[in-house]
């Protein structure tokens, strides 16, 4: 089944990595680089990133496809804090704390989208408009004197782009959302995912730490070891390109390359024989298999502890039971087996390794450079 473009095509950027891989100006390795273990063990560590990195950057909430319609709304919690994202009757998406202005009281207490013209309450049936205006409440008499445009619900930086929702967790915090909602918002533009429907949702719990997390995806040469049994038949070994869009990175590995044989221009063939990834900071992974897309949001809840909520987007509803059956084995292949048992099977392993203090340092080789220039760049927001 193939992503439906007509009227898209690659960005240039895109078009780059593909014109590297079949150039062979891909397959040059840099040198061996080495990692300091105590990034994925110490606590002082952890507590500088929350900080410096995940209070201090834009982060991807979700993909829009979990709002499709106007007047809807979802809880977002795996960032510690009570976050209420909302599509409002215009379309405008807006991320809210999720606590009513009278009493504190949690508004919407469900993981399932809810949807209507308002959002009520529990406790006393305060409604709030889907754009988090105090719509109305009972027995106004009890309020002599409420101006009810001063009790709105609290709203957060955010933005909506390129088929993406991003919000700062600091409301105090001016944002920089330039690069979301430019480079990176072309490139998902063209890859079409404002126009995707969410297929399928699930929340991981992984024992490791969320740097470890996103190596997984930083590197192609595990791709053939611990996906011997999963998509390694798909790929070749090592066989990829990656660049930089600002501080986050984008790669193409390809499936098994052939010379002269694919009109990287023509964005389904393209789509057929790569599959491109996007590794944003601060811990946000997106995965375009050629038919549909797996958007990966990792949440650090303890140095040893996170939570990555994995979203499927495919190109429209199952049309058929033969649609269903389809997407259906392929979110079990991904999410099932490819992320749940073997990538984030390998971060459980890893980091009862790196506890051990046997590594005295993590040896990256040419093919996990990609590895070195995200910690690097985690490295520099710190330091600021």
């Amino acid at each position: 089944m193939d992503m439906p473009a007509p009227h898209r095509r690659p960005t240039e950027g895109q078009l780059n990595l593909a014109r590297r891989i079949k150039g062979g100006e891909a397959l040059a390795m840099p040198g061996v680089s080495k990692l300091d273990p105590a990034v994925y063990t110490d606590p002082g560590r952890y507590d500088a990133e929350r900080h410096d990195l995940f209070e201090a950057m834009p982060v991807v909430l979700a993909p829009s496809a979990l709002l499709p319609e106007t007047n809807s709304a979802a809880t977002h919690d795996g960032f510690g804090m009570p976050l209420l994202l909302a599509r409002d009757k215009t379309g405008t998406v807006r991320v809210f704390l999720n606590v009513c202005r009278h009493r504190g009281t949690r508004l919407v207490n469900t993981d399932e989208v809810v949807k209507g013209p308002r959002i009520i309450c529990p406790y006393h049936a305060w409604a709030y408009a889907a754009d988090g205006r105090l719509a109305g409440l009972p027995r106004t008499d009890a309020f002599p004197g409420l101006d009810k445009s001063t009790r709105g619900l609290i709203e957060m930086p955010s933005l909506e782009a390129g088929g993406m929702i991003w919000a700062g967790l600091d409301r105090n915090r001016t944002y920089d959302f330039s690069t979301a909602q430019g480079p990176l918002a072309r490139d998902f533009d063209a890859l079409g995912f404002a126009g995707m429907h969410l297929y399928a949702r699930r929340t991981h719990e992984v024992a490791g730490n969320w740097k470890l997390i996103m190596d997984a995806f930083l590197e192609s040469y595990h791709v053939q070891r611990l996906h011997q049994n999963s998509i390694a038949r798909f790929f070749g070994d090592g066989e990829g390109a990656g660049d930089q869009i600002g501080p986050h990175q984008r790669s193409l590995v390809t499936r098994r390359f052939e010379e002269g044989e694919v009109d990287i221009e023509d964005w389904q063939a393209l789509r057929r024989i790569g599959t491109f990834t996007y590794q944003m900071l601060p811990a946000t992974v997106i995965i375009c298999s050629p038919d549909y897309v797996n958007v990966m949001v990792i949440m650090p809840q303890g140095v040893r502890h996170t939570l990555v909520e994995d979203f499927m987007l495919i190109p429209e509803p199952p049309q058929s039971e033969k649609a269903e059956d389809h997407w259906r084995r392929s979110w079990a292949l991904l999410d099932g087996q490819v992320f749940g048992e073997e990538d984030f099977g390998a971060v459980r392993l890893s980091q009862k390794g790196l506890d051990s203090g046997a590594v005295g340092e993590v040896l990256l080789g040419g093919l996990e450079q990609g590895l070195k220039r995200f910690h690097d760049a985690v490295e520099a927001q710190i330091r600021g």
